[in-house]
């Protein structure tokens, strides 16, 4: 599904361009600004495939307006780690990849944690896909073990 994958790095790198910017909108006014992709400039706009821009703007939503319990789960899963410590591109791969994992329950786990590694080496720095990996698998595990259900799915 090379679509969903490119709709994958559309919402990382949107995701990326939401915490860095220094301004933080409402919500809602983040995700309206975030999944119009104005950020990617006229001419990349114009030329995006409507399927990822909606697979992509769904994965944008779902993570902004979620952020808190995406937020939460990762800190519990970081190991003696402060979530601030987190490197940008890592943290957005893993915000997209929480929220996947909790609430796209139509989405096998094994997926998303390898798309997140994927995106992490092309975008990420040398070791990064080895911590996206650990954390992203502890937290699978812990939804696994708290939802029997979830892999049935």
């Amino acid at each position: 599904m090379a679509s969903r994958r490119k709709g994958r790095i559309l919402a990382f790198q949107a995701l990326y361009f939401w915490e860095s910017s220094n301004e933080k909108n409402s919500e809602r006014a983040a995700v309206e600004e975030l999944i119009s992709f104005a950020w990617l400039g006229e001419e990349k706009r114009k030329k995006l495939d409507e399927g990822i821009a909606a697979f992509s703007g769904i994965l944008i939503a779902g993570t902004v307006e979620n952020i808190a319990v995406i937020d939460k789960t990762i800190i519990d899963h970081l190991d003696n780690w402060d979530i601030s410590r987190v490197n940008r591109v890592d943290l957005a791969v893993l915000r997209m990849s929480v929220f996947s994992l909790i609430f796209q329950n139509d989405i096998s786990p094994s997926i998303v944690i390898d798309e997140a590694i994927g995106i992490c080496r092309e975008y990420g720095t040398d070791d990064s896909y080895k911590f996206i990996n650990g954390v992203l698998d502890s937290i699978r595990k812990t939804l696994q073990s708290n939802i029997p259900l979830r892999e049935k799915s």
